[in-house]
C-alpha cells in the first residue's frame, strides 16, 4: 500500500495522483454492489494508474503485471491475477469495455468527465501540467482529440449507474472544453 501511494505521489503527476485515486475510489465505493467481483475491482482500481511515467506507451501494462505479482506474492489464485491484470488494461480507453466489472471500473476512471465546472477545468489544468513539455500548439490539438473521442461515444458511461450520475454534465464539460 506504501509504494502504491508513494507511486500516485510522484512529483511529475498532476492529475494521475493521490486526488485522481480518491476521486476514483469514492465514485467506485457506492458502486461495488453492481460487480461480480468487487474485491478485484477495487484492487485494480488501486494500481490502474500505479505506474504513470508521461513518455512511456505501456503504463497500463506495466501496472497490470505490478499488480499480478503484487496479488500471486499474496497468495491470490491466478484466475485472481489474470482478472484484475484484464481490468487494469480496460483503463488504456483504447476501446469500450463490455464486462460489467470493468465497465464499472472505466466508468469510475472516467468519472472527472462528469465532475463540476470548477473540478473540471482543473482537471484540464492538472493534465497539460503533466503534458508541459509538449508544445501548446500541439498539446491542444491533440487533447481535443482524445475529448472528442470520449464525446463521440454512446453512451459515454458504459453503466447506467454512472450515466445516470454523469452522462449529461459529462457532455457538457467536454464540448466547452472542445470549443
Amino acid at each position: 500500500m506504501e509504494r502504491l501511494l508513494a507511486r500516485y505521489a510522484e512529483p511529475h503527476r498532476r492529475y494521475h495522483s493521490q486526488q485522481h485515486l480518491h476521486e476514483c475510489l469514492v465514485h467506485l465505493r457506492p458502486a461495488l454492489h453492481l460487480t461480480e467481483h468487487p474485491g478485484e475491482v477495487e484492487i485494480a482500481l488501486w494500481f490502474h494508474d500505479a505506474i504513470y511515467e508521461l513518455k512511456a506507451q505501456d503504463n497500463e501494462a506495466q501496472s497490470a503485471q505490478w499488480a499480478a505479482r503484487a496479488l500471486a506474492a499474496a497468495g491470490l489464485s491466478s484466475d485472481v491475477c489474470e482478472r484484475v491484470v484484464a481490468l487494469v488494461m480496460a483503463t488504456r480507453h483504447a476501446a469500450s469495455p463490455t464486462a460489467p466489472d470493468a465497465q464499472l471500473l472505466v466508468d469510475a476512471d472516467l468519472a472527472i468527465l462528469g465532475a463540476t465546472p470548477e473540478r473540471f477545468a482543473e482537471y484540464e489544468r492538472q493534465i497539460r501540467e503533466e503534458y508541459a513539455w509538449v508544445p501548446g500548439w500541439i498539446f491542444r490539438r491533440k487533447r481535443r482529440a482524445v475529448l472528442r473521442q470520449f464525446l463521440e461515444r454512446e453512451p459515454l458511461y458504459a453503466t447506467a449507474h454512472f450515466r445516470e450520475r454523469l452522462e449529461s454534465a459529462a457532455r457538457r464539460n467536454l464540448a466547452q472544453a472542445i470549443r
